[in-house]
């Protein structure tokens, strides 16, 4: 009997000589280690928005332009396009408990760094390291909590980190601002010592080692990956600043981007070696999840990025107020993660997926009746009824995801998918403030065409300048009213676009092929890895 019992119970950090042992029947203390994965998981996704708060208080302190100072936020999202497509060679390279570790060290060096510059070329370069570190904490903990549970239980385990994933965008503002009022902006940054410190200490007495493989490293094809990525993350985060198309700096990115990636995409059909195996990328769940990521980062991240603003311009909410009322939808999120999980293996993933975005759908078209009139009811069930939708989506998803592919490709697929997420969430904030900005324009021009001496009951806009300063501020009065109504349709003109994105990506739950019953099977390669 002790004998059949030591290769299931062996050291924690060390790695059993019969690796025919699946990893998930070498981990002691399942809870805990789920513990330490979600807490870094939490972490790094906390660190995509919780700083963007603070970016007011870093321009005066380190001494920026409100130009300059973005670099601050565009210097993270390269890194981390830049890094994420390698952690699957680097987990098998070097061992994917000793990459994680060293992520999530390399990530609280970084953040105290940041905590620390007193210019902004250091806070930069800090940001820069932080971001690089953060690619590597997403995919690893996504993978890890595969491997870590049985197949029976990866749906589970998909919606505990889906959790982190999904909740962490919604609190990064409302934590950042608190730190930031309450104590000091640098406390964005130095929150992340002591939640580090804890999971790193957890993942080094709780994490079984693996296997490296000898794995060659594609050059070629990552130099153009990283390149067309890099390029094309520029162009998304500069092209509202430069004016887009107006200016040469977005025509060379776009160039850069565009050439890059096709040569990526040429190579990857035609190399020996590819970075990423295509026997992986044939299969066509992990593929279909790929779009329906872009969707989730378009919807979940382009109204993140667009109601904070509109609810304390438009609506004169305070922050905190502000960051309450979206922090809601966290709680639809958090049901229907359950309830999706309740439900994987009782009855056809598809058909959760498929409701998730029909939800989501509607939760958009709610929003695009909202007005200036409304109080804060309104945002609170469309946020909580978005929620609801988001959640759906998300668990059954990334289940299907790699209910088909190999244990092996987990790290590179979930690198993918993390990657096509961050992409759709920089396209989708894009897309919506350009047109957010080209539809205030317009809405403008056609509101004021209708401001009469008959449409103003008080004002006669054709002799107002003859009442000199009383005038013009009467004048001012009716433009700002003007201004605050045309940017109210503007924003609504966005929440349509994204609900017919929405509706449209409906169709291809089609192409997914929902799990076998009681989760996919292990196959032998999962052995040891």
């Amino acid at each position: 009997m002790a004998s059949n019992a030591l290769p299931r119970r062996p050291s924690a950090a060390a790695l059993p000589e019969d690796e025919s042992i699946p990893l998930h029947e070498r981990v002691r203390y399942r809870g805990l280690l789920t513990v330490a994965v979600m807490g870094a998981s939490i972490m790094q996704i906390l660190d995509t928005t919780i700083a963007n708060v603070a970016i007011p208080h870093m321009q005066s302190a380190l001494g920026a332009t409100s130009e300059t100072v973005t670099w601050v936020l565009t210097s993270y999202i390269l890194a981390s396009a830049v890094a994420m497509p390698i952690t699957g060679w680097l987990a098998d390279r070097i061992g994917r408990r000793e990459l994680f570790m060293a992520a999530v060290a390399g990530f609280i060096v970084a953040s105290m760094a940041c905590g620390a510059a007193q210019t902004l070329e250091q806070m930069v370069a800090f940001r820069f390291l932080q971001g690089v570190s953060a690619a590597f904490i997403g995919p690893l903990s996504q993978s890890v909590m595969l491997d870590i549970n049985p197949p029976e239980r990866h749906a589970r385990a998909m919606s505990i980190w889906g959790m982190g994933i999904m909740i962490g965008p919604i609190l990064g503002p409302i934590l950042g601002g608190w730190l930031t009022e309450s104590v000091n902006w640098r406390w964005v940054f130095y929150v992340n010592l002591p939640v580090g410190l804890i999971t790193l200490a957890m993942m080094w007495a709780l994490l079984p080692k693996t296997k490296s493989v000898t794995r060659r490293f594609d050059l070629f094809g990552f130099s153009m990956l990283a390149l067309g990525l890099a390029a094309l993350q520029l162009m998304l985060d500069r092209g509202a600043h430069q004016d887009w198309f107006d200016s040469i700096e977005i025509w060379i990115e776009m160039g850069v981007a565009v050439s890059c990636l096709w040569m990526f995409i040429v190579h990857m059909f035609t190399a020996q070696a590819p970075l990423f195996s295509r026997k992986m990328l044939a299969d066509r769940n992990l593929v279909t999840a790929m779009g329906f990521m872009v969707v989730i980062g378009v919807v979940m991240f382009a109204s993140m990025a667009l109601l904070p603003p509109m609810l304390q311009n438009l609506f004169g909410w305070p922050v905190i107020d502000t960051g309450v009322a979206l922090a809601l939808r966290g709680i639809g999120i958090l049901a229907s993660m359950w309830v999706a999980g309740q439900l994987l293996g009782k009855i056809d993933a598809r058909w959760l997926v498929g409701t998730g975005l029909l939800i989501a759908a509607y939760s958009l078209w709610q929003m695009s009746h909202w007005s200036l009139m409304m109080g804060m009811q309104p945002v609170i069930i469309s946020g909580l009824v978005q929620g609801l939708g988001m959640g759906l989506i998300f668990i059954p998803l990334n289940t299907m995801a790699f209910a088909t592919i190999e244990p092996q490709y987990r790290t590179d697929g979930s690198s993918l998918l993390n990657l096509f997420r961050s992409l759709g969430a920089s396209v989708g904030i894009s897309i919506v403030t350009t047109l957010l900005g080209s539809n205030i324009q317009r809405s403008h021009a056609d509101l004021a065409a209708h401001v009469t001496n008959s449409s103003v009951a008080l004002l006669d806009p054709s002799t107002a300048d003859r009442f000199g300063i009383a005038g013009d501020a009467a004048l001012a009065m009716v433009n700002a009213e003007i201004n605050r109504q045309a940017a109210m349709v503007a924003y609504i003109d966005d929440f349509w676009a994204m609900m017919w994105v929405t509706l449209a990506s409906v169709p291809l739950v089609l192409l997914l092929r929902p799990p076998k019953p009681g989760g996919p099977k292990a196959s032998a390669a999962d052995m040891g890895h």
